[in-house]
């Protein structure tokens, strides 16, 4: 009766070797994530209302950039997030609610964002007509807001609109049958 072959001593010692690096790889990769610092941010007065929860479940892991994917970081306050490192987004909800302003608001994807760009490159974006209201504040050297916007929609979705931005043009009481200058 023959026996089956033996696995060759080589093969045996470099299937190891490869089973090791890979396991080692695995603790350097788990490592390098974990010592990501915790990024440090304030919670808003309204961040145990259970709404913002509902949009904080539901944030992408990730969010697209032209120049890099921004990674979610882990946050230090309740009802926050951030994404980049360094941490080029960054998203509180249960801020007080927007009232009238100047500023312009936005409409991406029936989502009212009222925009202010006063701290240039980093634009905070505030939503509008949505309790808790959430802010979102996006540096455009690194990723387009337009963009993060349009990905964090679905998770700020989750909170009803209740009112909507008006611009002039909504106020104002013109005659649609008025005559031309001529």
């Amino acid at each position: 009766m023959s026996r089956p072959p033996l696995a060759r001593p080589n093969a045996v010692r470099t299937a190891a070797r490869r089973t090791a690096a890979f396991l080692a790889m695995g603790f350097i990769v788990v490592g390098l994530s974990a010592c990501a610092q915790t990024v440090s941010l304030e919670p808003a007065e309204s961040a145990a209302d259970p709404a913002c929860a509902d949009i904080i479940v539901s944030l992408p892991l990730v969010l697209p950039s032209d120049a890099e994917n921004q990674d979610i970081r882990q946050t230090d306050a309740q009802a926050t997030a951030a994404w980049g490192s360094p941490a080029s987004i960054l998203l509180r909800c249960g801020i007080p609610p927007q009232g009238p302003t100047t500023l312009p608001c936005i409409n991406i994807n029936g989502i009212d964002w009222v925009e202010d760009d006063s701290n240039k490159p980093n634009y905070r974006f505030v939503t509008y007509g949505r309790v808790p209201t959430t802010e979102v504040i996006v540096n455009y050297d690194v990723v387009s807001g337009t963009s993060t916007l349009v990905d964090l929609g679905p998770s700020i979705s989750k909170i009803p609109q209740t009112n909507k931005c008006l611009g002039a043009e909504d106020t104002l009481d013109l005659p649609t049958d008025a005559p031309s200058a001529g």
